[in-house]
């Protein structure tokens, strides 16, 4: 019911953000897929691999994607594997059919509906 999706976020503190794009673009030579001036999106394998700077963190912190095609049955699911809903992580899009989550590690991810 729940499989992992094609995106990886890396959510990186603005002193680290340049240096890790440019790691990734020109010593890595990933090709670029969606370049903003807050995110990278490079080809990584069959995923994206995102590259966000965000102004709150100290560290870096690797976030993940779940998909479904079912997103009420694994909310279900997760919630009664007791598992910890992040909403408040970061605000989706309007009409945007997912939510996040913590692993007990407090990795992020998000469960998102099968496109």
């Amino acid at each position: 019911m729940i499989k992992g999706g094609k995106n990886i976020a890396m959510k990186v503190p603005p002193h680290q953000w340049s240096r890790t794009v440019a790691f990734y673009e020109s010593v890595l030579g990933l090709p670029v897929l969606e370049r903003d001036p807050a995110s990278v999106a490079f080809k990584f394998g069959p995923n994206r691999l995102w590259i966000d700077r965000v102004e709150a963190l100290s560290q870096a912190e690797l976030w993940l994607e779940l998909t479904t095609d079912d997103l009420v049955a694994a909310d279900a699911t997760l919630a009664a594997a007791r598992v910890t809903r992040r909403d408040e992580i970061e605000e989706l899009p309007d009409g945007f059919k997912g939510f996040w989550i913590a692993n007990p590690a407090e990795i992020i991810h998000l469960v998102s509906e099968t496109e």
